[in-house]
């Protein structure tokens, strides 16, 4: 069957798809005036992405997340001449609630997962562009702002939050609901906000949250407004950060066409990723294919090509592949990446990233390869790479095998008629595209000594054979022709037989080694500690806080510390 981006489907047995465009939102209000974007939540009650929950007060489940996703990318590719962008509400006195707890209480513990990475992933999307595009985050907190709404905010370079004597900010999960903040709240009140931490162990504990000046001296908000002046005050300080942005005022923004997808039960196809499924191994085979014309080089000509330029339009398909293969397909377990095409067609388009950089269009293109390797790091599930004759791993593309899990790559070089499997490290491999803990993945790879770092700088740019690649450490395994299908079916049959919550989190574990950042304590720490608390009794059961929110019936806890 064909899939097109008209909509999300909300029957309980649909794909979700997160594809979609602001004439079809129906959650946030997108505007422009100038060098400011306003952002504002309104959620529609009756727009829940699945049935049996009302998204009361702007609380959010999946769908109000999805709006979002696309909403930044609208900003960051559309509205060149957006420096700074206001996250508010439309509601009165209600900025927002947070994810719907009704929501959580009916969703699979796998759901509720998905749910807070995907989440996550967006609020770290808004860091990203404030570190890397100049764009600059307000939260503005015309009302009571909990939970997720308070994790949003946190998200902004800057909170304001309306004086009005009862809006506050609140992290009431632990003893409203008997979880954690599951998108970075505690993370960021102390790695960010520099919360000292006996104030965030009180405001983790209190239901009605803080207010006011209090607020303020806690690092909690940046600044408490007088309602007579709260909309001067945001577009005052909306204005003062645009001042400092490196984004262009004059420039057309380049259209976001929409994503094509064509879908058959075993099959998920792209112009430039082709993904296939087989259900009895729970297995899936990535293609991601190099540029099949030559790719435009001169700024002028990316520029014209807009979302059909190579980089941003593989991009653009890859990140939509792994969202729906992760939240529709939990039981393919294995990924399989595979890469064909011309290398020097990838090759010359890296140049051509390398070359442009400072142009915002290039440098947005390279911010989007950026948090779409990022969400492959992320993702739960096992990940090799298979580097065969014809392979195009070179450059960017190299990255899809520096992210797996292990890598093996056919030594057919005693075969003189047969074309050899090649990889190229290019200039793009050395930190263009970091890791959620800062580092290149060559850097993960070889905790940053010098020795192995050096020996692969020296072969940049050269076609490397399976040996020579073996031997600088770029791949896991080398097996030759003979040996190459049962190398290949064993690590396959053995991975199948593990356990996949051990998997997970051995693979989380290792790929995430050494240096932390915040966005690794939230990723691994918190989300571990997060989805461990959400499957425990004291949420999740008959008589757990999660189930009985809402009921008028108290929780029953089983008191012992685990």
């Amino acid at each position: 069957m064909s899939s097109t981006a008209n909509g999300l489907d909300t029957r309980p047995e649909a794909r979700v798809d997160f594809r979609t465009r602001p004439d079809l939102y129906r959650h946030w209000r997108l505007t422009f005036d100038g060098p400011v974007a306003t952002l504002a939540m309104d959620v529609a009650e009756d727009g829940g992405l699945r049935p049996g929950y009302k998204l009361k007060l702007n609380s959010y489940d999946l769908g109000v997340d999805i709006e979002l996703h696309d909403a930044l990318q609208r900003i960051r590719f559309e509205h060149p001449e957006v420096k700074s962008v206001v996250v508010t509400s439309m509601k009165d006195r209600i900025f927002c609630s947070g994810a719907n707890i009704f929501m959580l209480g009916l969703s699979s513990h796998a759901w509720k997962v998905n749910f807070c990475k995907f989440t996550n992933e967006t609020r770290n999307g808004i860091e990203d562009s404030s570190r890397h595009s100049g764009l600059k985050f307000i939260a503005a907190l015309n009302g009571a702002c909990a939970g997720g709404g308070y994790e949003l905010a946190l998200a902004c370079d800057e909170i304001l939050l309306v004086d009005d004597r009862s809006s506050s900010v609140a992290l009431p999960e632990v003893p409203l609901l008997g979880v954690l903040p599951g998108t970075g709240g505690l993370t960021r009140v102390t790695d960010k906000r520099r919360v000292r931490h006996d104030h965030a162990d009180i405001f983790c504990t209190l239901v009605e949250g803080v207010r006011g000046q209090r607020a303020k001296d806690w690092r909690l908000v940046d600044d408490v407004v007088k309602p007579a002046r709260f909309d001067e005050a945001v577009r005052e300080r909306a204005l003062a950060l645009a001042e400092g942005s490196h984004r262009p005022g004059g420039e057309r923004g380049i259209a976001l066409t929409p994503i094509e997808r064509t879908e058959s039960p075993d099959r998920l196809s792209y112009r430039y990723v082709d993904i296939q499924l087989d259900r009895d191994k729970r297995l899936a085979t990535w293609t991601v294919r190099a540029p099949q014309d030559a790719v435009q080089s001169e700024l002028d000509d990316i520029v014209a090509a807009g979302a059909a330029w190579w980089p941003l339009q593989m991009a653009r398909e890859l990140d939509d592949a792994i969202l729906s293969m992760r939240t529709n397909e939990l039981d393919i377990g294995t990924w399989i990446f595979k890469a064909e095409g011309d290398a020097d067609a990838v090759l010359a388009a890296d140049v051509a990233l390398e070359r442009h950089a400072d142009h915002w269009f290039v440098r947005e293109t390279a911010g989007m390869l950026r948090r779409t390797l990022a969400r492959l790091d992320v993702t739960s599930r096992s990940l090799f790479a298979l580097i065969e004759p014809g392979s195009c791993f070179a450059g960017t593309l190299l990255e899809l095998a520096l992210a797996a899990d292990r890598s093996y790559m056919l030594d057919n070089e005693a075969e003189p008629d047969a074309p050899a499997a090649q990889v190229v490290v290019g200039e793009r491999n050395f930190g263009a595209y970091p890791m959620v803990n800062g580092q290149s993945r060559l850097q993960r790879r070889f905790y940053e000594e010098t020795g192995p770092m050096e020996a692969v700088r020296a072969r940049a740019g050269q076609r490397l054979s399976a040996q020579d690649a073996l031997e600088l450490g770029l791949v896991t395994y080398a097996p030759d022709s003979i040996d190459w299908d049962d190398e290949v079916r064993m690590m396959l049959e053995e991975r199948r037989a593990l356990s996949p919550d051990a998997l997970t989190g051995l693979e989380a574990n290792l790929r995430f080694g050494g240096q932390e950042t915040m966005e690794t304590r939230i990723f691994g720490r918190l989300t571990a500690w997060q989805n461990w608390i959400f499957n425990r009794p004291n949420a999740a059961g008959d008589k757990g806080a999660l189930k009985l929110y809402g009921k008028g019936e108290q929780a029953t806890f089983d008191w012992n510390r685990v």
